[in-house]
């Protein structure tokens, strides 16, 4: 069955906006051209089409975190986030044991291609591989060095769907971890005391993503240009995507703004980094077998710590477009950027012809309209 998405303006595969409309024929996007005719026609005049948003760093929301490990969690995190133009994610892991961590992915393995709303491209595994002195709100109990031989077992296990596995770089083993597991899966730079030139070796290694640029890693001075200083000397030559924790308390606007403009159109990516208590109330919430104290909507440890966030990446979207970051750099930084990080991008993240027709219709003060979960409408707010 047909549906044709008529008179809005779109964001075309270069996000350009254009006057085009879009034909989907059962999951994927059939045509982008101006035919009018179709099963079903909507008219979506004064509308604007975008990808559906990407969350690819997402530990909970809704009141359930991807830790619970069971399907009802996976089921209300994908419903929470397609009311929130979130099309698809990849349900975010703590510092854990092995056991637990391949209960954990076992569950998203059998649970992935059920769930309602926004669907789930695999894991990302944040930890355990991680420096103690920079933990932030993961447990020290199992933090661990880099284990290629745990990872694989714990990747195989799953059926490969592990999308990102974090490592800090002057950890014991992260030379070898790289070199064997980047082929296979993203590595990325998280969670260390590195650095500049830990990092850029780290860098020269292969890996390509940094974990929630600026928090929880070695931040940039004039004498001392850490972790966030090598990402920015790097990007442009190594293509260094970042993630950026986008609430505004994380991060203060002018260094988002810095960032932004450093690593360029094609290398900012948005993330919630939520937890549980994202769309849900202030109080206490476990986090990977910490206590969280959420107030006003920022979530602490008990010595003050900032752990995940209580937000999600429609709103951080809204924003960066407020903080002054260019419209179309801020919507590839939550659609066609996270994509490739997790090297799905052949099949979502863009609005081209033959991708998953994941799409995201805002009005022009970007209130959500519709969201079309693989050519499937899941929210209709007309």
């Amino acid at each position: 069955m047909s549906v044709l998405l008529k008179n809005a303006t779109i964001y075309d595969e270069a996000f350009e906006t254009v006057q085009k409309n879009i034909t989907i024929d059962g999951e994927r996007i059939a045509a982008i051209d101006d035919r009018t005719d179709a099963d079903t026609v909507l008219d979506l005049a004064g509308y604007t089409v975008l990808p559906g948003l990407i969350d690819i760093h997402i530990h909970g929301c809704a009141g359930y975190d991807t830790g619970e490990a069971t399907k009802e969690a996976l089921d209300a995190m994908s419903d929470c986030l397609v009311q929130r133009g979130v099309t698809s994610f990849c349900p975010t892991s703590m510092t854990l044991s092995f056991e637990e961590l391949q209960r954990i992915f076992r569950n998203v393995a059998d649970s992935r291609l059920t769930v309602p709303g926004a669907y789930i491209h695999g894991i990302n595994m944040e930890g355990p591989y991680i420096a103690m002195s920079k933990k932030g709100a993961q447990n020290g109990a199992y933090v661990r060095n880099p284990d290629a031989a745990e990872f694989k077992r714990l990747f195989e296990d799953c059926g490969g769907i592990i999308k990102v596995v974090d490592i800090a770089p002057e950890c014991d083993g992260a030379q070898e971890f790289v070199r064997e597991i980047q082929p296979i899966c993203p590595v990325s730079i998280a969670h260390t005391a590195a650095d500049y030139d830990e990092a850029c070796q780290a860098i020269e290694w292969g890996v390509r993503h940094v974990t929630h640029l600026y928090n929880a890693q070695s931040g940039l001075t004039h004498r001392s240009p850490g972790v966030v200083g090598a990402v920015f000397d790097k990007t442009r030559e190594y293509g260094v995507r970042a993630e950026m924790i986008c609430d505004g308390f994380h991060i203060h606007p002018a260094a988002l703004r810095i960032a932004f403009a450093q690593l360029g159109e094609d290398n900012s990516i948005i993330i919630s980094d939520s937890m549980c208590a994202a769309g849900h109330v202030d109080g206490e919430y476990d986090l990977g077998g910490q206590t969280v104290y959420v107030k006003d909507g920022k979530a602490l440890l008990a010595d003050g710590t900032i752990a995940a966030s209580t937000s999600n990446v429609y709103e951080e979207l809204r924003n960066v477009m407020r903080f002054g970051i260019p419209t179309k750099q801020a919507i590839k930084s939550a659609t066609i950027n996270p994509a490739r990080a997790i090297r799905v991008d052949d099949e979502t993240g863009s609005i081209k012809e033959g991708k998953s027709a994941d799409l995201l219709v805002v009005d022009d003060e970007f209130n959500i309209v519709l969201v079309i979960v693989r050519g499937e409408i899941k929210v209709d707010n007309r």
